[in-house]
């Protein structure tokens, strides 16, 4: 019997769950999809790449309201028991609301652990994915880029401007500057017409009757040309040259961490992650995705006070946005944590050991307070 009532408990908590993760996933996909398209537009990529993009960037936004969702879970279904005098029959069946606590605890150590296989894994996989296949659809973007009458210096190293497309393809008026390393090797190109060629996975322009400007020995000088061939190809847009940390794998942080652990003057020209200036944003990133899903057993005990209290209660209304309130502080102090974690060592043992410290104090507090 006591099996049956909790079964109904948890599938309830679980079906209100998932109802408002995928509702409220997806309004905050819409939103952050329509700033998607201006980031990926502005690229001139395909309405194809815009919606794998953002699709791939749905796990990242779970994994950031996954918490707060399963609290408001737990506290609706918690309420809407008592309101239903469902929670009497827990009682009246001998369980006591210690069990009933220790029942949601292990309930929320399976999302505990879901969130932990999200952040460390699918997020990191999803968002390196999405990244990828933007650098990789490069070699495709430059038709829909060029457009008439617009400096368009998206592209890394490159400025394009083209005074008129014709329906055939064929450019007039082209201005292109490419800026080189060191900057006595940039040059200016101008053309009076030219075309677009793709081919396989190359991209270049042929252009006709123009100028090379170039700066040699501290002179400026013109080379004329009578048709000539702009490669493409080895340019990229500015927005995916420099993949972020959030796309590194959690294997890959650790060892970057405990490499400067074992030598703080580790240095490495090769990989561009693991410097000195960025260890620091490795560690917050270890952090966020190994520690900070432990606060899910947190919110999910404070949910449990509000069976400490019933509705005939005169203040039951005000207890409940009591309780409320305090887990939206501790949700809110899990995201505080992850920034200042790695200010110091002290800070950081002190919120390594956080989660847990709240964690026993309001178990302690529950035990002594239940009846």
């Amino acid at each position: 019997m006591k099996k049956l009532i909790f079964r109904k408990f948890l599938l309830d908590t679980t079906n209100f769950f998932l109802i408002s993760l995928i509702s409220l996933s997806l309004i905050v996909w819409v939103m952050q999809a329509v700033n998607f398209l201006d980031y990926i537009t502005e690229d001139g990529h395909g309405i194809k790449v815009y919606l794998y993009y953002t699709l791939l960037n749905l796990p990242k936004i779970i994994s950031r309201i996954l918490p707060t969702i399963f609290f408001i879970s737990l506290f609706y279904t918690i309420i809407k028991y008592e309101s239903n005098n469902e929670l009497i029959i827990y009682w009246t069946n001998g369980i006591k609301k210690k069990q009933f606590m220790n029942v949601v605890i292990i309930f929320s150590i399976f999302f505990l652990l879901f969130q932990i296989l999200l952040t460390s894994l699918v997020v990191p996989t999803s968002q390196n994915a999405a990244r990828s296949h933007i650098r990789s659809s490069n070699i495709d973007f430059f038709p829909s880029l060029i457009k008439e009458k617009q400096f368009i210096d998206v592209v890394d190293k490159l400025t394009i401007f083209i005074e008129e497309k014709k329906s055939n393809g064929e450019l007039k008026n082209i201005f292109l500057k490419e800026e080189a390393p060191e900057v006595e090797n940039n040059q200016i190109v101008v053309a009076k017409k030219g075309n677009l060629i793709t081919r396989g996975l190359k991209s270049y322009l042929v252009l006709y009757d123009g100028i090379f400007i170039k700066k040699q020995n501290k002179k400026i000088k013109n080379f004329e040309f009578k048709k000539t061939r702009f490669d493409l190809t080895k340019f990229a847009t500015k927005t995916t040259t420099h993949p972020k940390i959030q796309e590194l794998s959690t294997i890959k942080l650790i060892r970057c961490i405990k490499l400067f652990n074992a030598d703080p003057n580790y240095h490495d020209e090769k990989d561009i992650f693991c410097k000195k200036s960025t260890v620091k944003f490795s560690k917050q990133e270890l952090f966020k995705r190994l520690f900070i899903p432990f606060y899910i057993p947190v919110v999910s005990l404070i949910a449990c006070f509000l069976i400490l209290k019933n509705k005939e209660d005169y203040n039951y209304n005000f207890f409940k946005i009591l309780i409320f309130v305090i887990a939206i502080i501790v949700i809110v102090i899990s995201e505080i944590s992850t920034r200042y974690s790695v200010q110091n060592d002290q800070l950081s043992i002190i919120f390594l050991f956080l989660p847990f410290l709240i964690f026993f104090h309001n178990y302690f507090i529950f035990l002594k307070r239940k009846t």
